[in-house]
This record gives C-alpha cells, structure tokens and sequence, in this order.
C-alpha cells in the first residue's frame, strides 16, 4: 500500500515537472467590472411548490443549504418569477390580481421564498420578472401591465417588508422599448425609482436587437439599468455587441442560463458558465434555472438541473445535486459589490478558465478556476500587486470523486503563488476565511406517496396563512385555490382563473396532479360543485404531464357537466380501436389523426345523470383496477369502459377549459384508496407543518 502511494505521489509529481507554467500577472486593481452576483431562478413555474409542505426542520435546512451565506450554495443573488396565473414550464403559480379589481398580497408561496431567502442574508440581490399574466391585462406591452408590475412591488414592500433590487421587462417574449419606458417612469414616480429595470430577458440569435435600438433612443437607454438576454453559455454576446452596450456604460446580465447536466458535469459546467460569462460576454450577474426542485419527478426538468431535490414533503425526504457545490465556488467566495480583475480573467492555455474578484473594501481577493477542457496537468503562476491581501489562500477543490472539499493553504511569497491544476477539476482560492461544507445529518428516508389519502381542506382554517395553497397539490395549469365553501360551511378548492391567461406557454385543461407515478389500482374521488356552465372532473394514472412548453397529460379523466352529463376520457395517447366509442368511420378518423401523441383527447364511455342538478354537491369517482376503469356519480356506477393504455400514474383535479369558457368550480373531499395490486402503505404520519405567514 506504501509502494502504490509512493508511486501515485512520483507520478503526480513528475506530471508536474513536465506541465508547462502560465503566468498570470496582475498590474491594475482598477480595470475590471462591479460584481453583481451569481445565484438562481425560482420560477419558470411551480419549481418550489412542495417545498411549502415540508416539515421542520426539513424545510429550514433546504433554504439553509441554498441561501444562507458560507454554508451551501450561498448564492447571492435570486431571480423569482412574478406569479401570472398562467403555466410557464413546471406548472402555474397564483397572480396577486386574478381580476382588474383584485389585489391579494398572500397568494402562493414565492412572497415566502423571498422573505426567507432574504433573512438568511439580508445582502442577497432580489430580482424578479413575469412569465405570465392574467387575462384582464390584455397586452403584455400594456399599462395595465405597468400597473400590474408596480402592484406587485408594492405588495411586496408594504405587506412582506421587501425591497426589490432589480426588475426584468418580460421573460423570453421579445422586446418593446415603448413599455421599458413606460415602466421605468411609473417605478420613478411612484416610489421605486432604486429598482433597477433590465430587459429584455430574451434568447436566440435575435436576443440583442434591442441594442441598436437602444444606441438611437436616449429614453430607452435611460430606462433600463442593466441590459439582460439568456443562455449566454450557448450564444455569447459578439465582441460588437458587448462593446456597444459598455460605450452607453451599462451592466450586462445573463437573466437565465442553463446547465442541464448530471453529476459533477453539472458542477464545474456551472462554473465554466460563470467565468466565461463575464470573461466572454462580459456579464456581471448570471443566474441559473433553477434552485430548488419542489416538483413531482413526473414533471419536466424535475431533476436537471435544479440543484437541490425536494420531492417528498410527506417524508421529509430530499437530496442534494453535485449542481450545488458549482455554485458554492463562487458563492462562498464573493459577495454582490466586490469586483472583477480583468488581468485575472482568462481562458486558461492548457484548457479551462480563470476568474479573480476583489474586496474593494478590504484587501480580500478570490479566484476560481476550473479545468474542464483540460487535458493534461497545468501549472499557474499569479504575480499580485500591492493593494492586495497577503494572507494565506485557502484552497477548495471539487472533483468527480469528492466535492466542494478543502487542501492545503496556498502562503504566497513576495506577491506571488502558484498552484497545479488538475484536469477537469474545479478549484476556489481566497484570503476570505469562513467557508464550510454545510449539511445536515439524520435527513428521512424515502417514502412514497401514503395511501389511503384525505383531505377536506378544513384543517386550513386562514387560507392565507397558506398562501391559499393545499399540501402536496401541484397546479399546471389554472390555480386551485382554497377558500370556503359556497354555502358558507367549511372549506374547499376552487379553480380560481376565470379567464385564458396571457400564457407563457400553450394552454390544456385547467388541472393540479399529486401522488405517485406508480399508482396502479386505485380509486379516486372528490366532490365537485358546477356553476352554470362549468365543467368538473377527477383524473387517474397521469404519466406525463408534457414537456414544459406546453403541458398536456397522458392518462385518464371522469368530467361532469352541469347538465349531468358525464365522460370518460383518455388523453394523449393514441389509443386502441376497442378503446373507442363511435361508429367505424369516426373511429378511422381520430386514428388517422397525425396529432394524436400531442394533446389528442379520445371519448371511452358516455352517461347522463337523471334528475340532475346544479349548483349543489356531487361525488365524482373514477377506479381503475387492471383494465377496468368505472366511473361513479354520488355512489353509482355510471359508466365505464376497458382500457389498458395508461397502467399507472399520478392523480389529479381538473377543470376542462372550454372555447369560449373557463370553468371554475370548487371540489372538496379529496379522497384517494387503494385497490387490487396497490396495497394500503403507513397513514401519513403527523409532521410539523407550519404554514407560511403569520396570522394577521
């Protein structure tokens, strides 16, 4: 064993020898750009939502790991989607104006993301933009849209207590220099002239048109503080662009990128994206999608590349990603308003990349590396001039055996160290001290989904409290809302979005998912109460719920009209002739279909109730065992149809959305049990769930 370590030690060491030296040397602390943080999206939708419904001390812990300063992540700065109703990629997030006259300040939970993000360091850079909007809105590039935004800041300063730091014009939506100045007036004259205003969050070849529009229009260029686009890691900004938006002296961000990657290739890519955003394109702040996945594994980019997974709040259950530790090398190494050293930012000879911040209020400096073109060992000398620290660095490594870990200080000598670089590795230096490798022992096993399920809602006696919201309900389109019942006696769920929202994404049925993936026999039921017109339904093993641009579900519906009439459903499938209803010619024609795997809806069974009302209660159930799928109406068998398309899957609520209505019916009674190869697991077990905000 001492032989081969022996041996591994005069490899290493004679692989050094033969490495060639860059020297990297530092003259001018001046030239450099202000930095504006590093950090991550939360929205692009409901990327946190089950994150609400863990219990302590789980649900600490994860913002602990991502927020709070020298102990995970540590970003230091998030990007938060401003709520529209609408479904922008993981599902849908409650607006604080569903209506032109409604202005409710405690829906949904991202007010609550951003008080505790902001409490675990007060330093942390708050920016936001819109996905989405409700209906009565109109036109994205609308004053009413002007007065949505300015809303929502205000609700965020006077009911949370927050100050926004930077705001985006609209989210991948193109560009409108009339509403940038619009906005940028209204925020100066009604009490948020410090929010910075940037645009326009856009991505593409064409995602930098607005620059030259920008270099003719005085007022444009006034109005936005920072000019921002998307995923400069896949198309960087043109040396022509860059210089054009630094002549007219402003910032420039990278509003979102992406790194969708597994494992430690997810770590130091985020790194690399880092420093070749500022090194290339010259951008200050770049923020990532996204950080905390609180969504089913079922939805789209529910693992990659979210740096921490939280998909079991009924156990408390979740995981940390290689993806965290990326961001932890710049995060526990810099803070918004240090700055950068052009002369220490470079594209390394041997393969990688080098970045060098600075303290302009102390003498501290910081510089990551990483090495992931890198094929061979390289040696890097850094000669530093008076004005910075000599303190001993300290060295943090990641590699695809161990991350984020610390080896030996670095003592520089007359100004100057050196250090060998491994390939594809990631180092962080600083004369900064303090950094940790946070975790928490004694994190809960994986559970799944506890059968049977209740709810009727009760148990949430102040809804805003909640933000509205119910555990463990996860909307991807519309919003299922709590509130009381409509006669006055308890509480229930409405679909509160009465209206096609100005959708970021392209719009299905109105509907919220939960439970498992592999469901197989079950039933599940829910009373549903219609308004004239509404439509209501239950849904059953939903296998997908689509890409994220664009959100159909594959699986199975019962729907109930106020009519009566009931139907069963099978979506997005291309089903078998047996499945279908309908004589030979219709039933040619919906097969022949080209579009049948991308949102085609198929009829299985038919009933009408007799003597049906209504705007009173009824009980819907939908059971499927093997290939038997029954559906139920206040306690009878309807109807019922035999189907093995879909064999398992999740559970939801819908409400259909119709051409020329939106439904909004209240459910209660949510109930879901076990049958035939699904047996009975543990009753969920009494957790310490809080809600969100403090009763007032």
């Amino acid at each position: 064993m001492k032989q081969l370590s022996l041996t591994v030690f005069l490899l290493a060491l004679a692989m050094t020898a033969a490495a060639d030296t860059q020297s990297v040397r530092i003259t001018n602390l001046q030239q450099g750009k202000r930095f504006d943080g590093i950090g991550a999206v939360n929205g692009g939708g409901a990327t946190s939502v089950l994150l609400k419904d863990y219990p302590e001390p789980q649900r600490s812990q994860i913002m602990d790991l991502v927020y709070k300063p020298m102990f995970g992540a540590s970003v230091s700065a998030i990007l938060v989607e401003v709520p529209g109703d609408g479904n922008s990629t993981q599902g849908s997030m409650p607006s604080h104006a569903h209506e032109r006259n409604d202005a409710n300040f405690m829906r949904g939970y991202i007010w609550w993301v951003m008080r505790e993000a902001h409490q675990r360091n007060p330093q942390l850079a708050l920016d936001a933009t819109a996905w989405s909007a409700p209906a009565w809105v109109g036109d994205f590039w609308s004053e009413d849209m002007v007065d949505y935004y300015i809303a929502w800041l205000q609700g965020l300063r006077e009911v949370h207590g927050l100050e926004l730091d930077a705001l985006g014009c609209h989210n991948e939506k193109g560009w409108n220099a009339d509403f940038a100045k619009n906005l940028r007036r209204a925020m100066n004259e009604r009490g948020f002239r410090d929010v910075k205003l940037h645009g326009f969050g856009n991505w593409g070849r064409s995602k930098m048109d607005f620059v030259q529009r920008m270099q003719q229009d005085k007022e444009l260029a006034d109005a936005l503080d920072a000019v921002c686009a998307h995923t400069y890691s896949e198309i960087p900004l043109s040396k022509e662009q860059r210089s054009a938006i630094e002549a007219m002296g402003k910032p420039i961000w990278n509003s979102e990128d992406h790194v969708y990657l597994k494992g430690y290739n997810c770590l130091i890519s985020i790194v690399k994206c880092f420093n070749e955003n500022y090194i290339v394109s010259g951008a200050t702040r770049v923020i990532n999608w996204y950080d905390i996945a609180g969504v089913y594994p079922l939805e789209p980019y529910s693992q990659d590349p979210a740096m921490l997974l939280a998909h079991e709040p009924w156990s408390g259950h979740y995981s940390v990603r290689e993806a965290l530790w990326g961001y932890a090398h710049y995060g526990q190494f810099s803070t918004v308003g240090w700055q950068y050293i052009d002369e220490g930012c470079l594209k390394l000879n041997g393969g990688g990349s080098m970045v060098t911040l600075r303290n302009p209020a102390s003498n501290d400096f910081s510089v990551i590396l990483e090495t992931k073109d890198a094929k061979n060992v390289q040696v890097v000398e850094v000669r530093l001039p008076k004005g910075l620290s000599r303190k001993p660095l300290c060295v943090w490594r990641s590699n695809a055996q161990e991350q984020f870990v610390r080896q030996q200080d670095i003592n520089q000598k007359s100004g100057r160290f050196t250090i060998t670089l491994e390939p594809n590795t990631v180092y962080s230096l600083s004369t900064t001290t303090g950094q940790q490798k946070g975790s928490f022992d004694n994190i809960p096993a994986s559970k799944p989904f506890p059968l049977p399920y209740e709810d009727n809602f009760d148990q949430y006696a102040q809804p805003a409290t909640w933000g509205y919201l119910p555990r463990y309900l996860a909307d991807l389109i519309g919003v299922f809302e709590l509130t009381p019942r409509p006669e006055g006696q308890g509480q229930c769920l409405r679909q509160t979005v009465g209206s096609h929202t100005l959708s970021w994404a392209p719009e299905w049925h109105h509907y919220t998912i939960l439970g498992d993936s592999a469901w197989r026999d079950y039933e599940i039921s829910a009373d549903v109460y219609l308004n004239p017109g509404d439509e209501a339904g239950v849904m059953g093993r939903l296998c997908d719920v689509g890409s994220g641009y664009g959100v159909w579900a594959k699986g199975y519906y019962l729907k109930l009209d106020d009519q009566g009439n009931c139907t069963l459903i099978l979506t997005r499938g291309k089903p078998d002739p047996k499945e279908l209803i309908g004589d030979a010619e219709q039933q040619a024609l919906i097969l022949a279909r080209r579009d049948v795997e991308i949102g085609g809806e198929y009829t299985l069974a038919t009933a009408k109730a007799q003597d049906f009302a209504a705007l009173q209660w009824h009980n819907l159930k939908l059971r499927f065992l093997g290939d038997q799928i029954t559906g139920y109406l206040d306690g009878k068998e309807i109807l019922s149809a035999t189907s093995d398309h879909y064999k398992k899957g999740m559970a939801g609520l819908i409400a259909p959305l119709q051409k020329k209505r939106v439904c909004t019916p209240y459910f209660d009674n949510l109930s879901i049990k076990p049958l035939g190869r699904n047996n009975a697991t543990q009753p969920l077990a009494a957790k310490d769930h809080r809600p969100m905000y403090p009763q007032r």
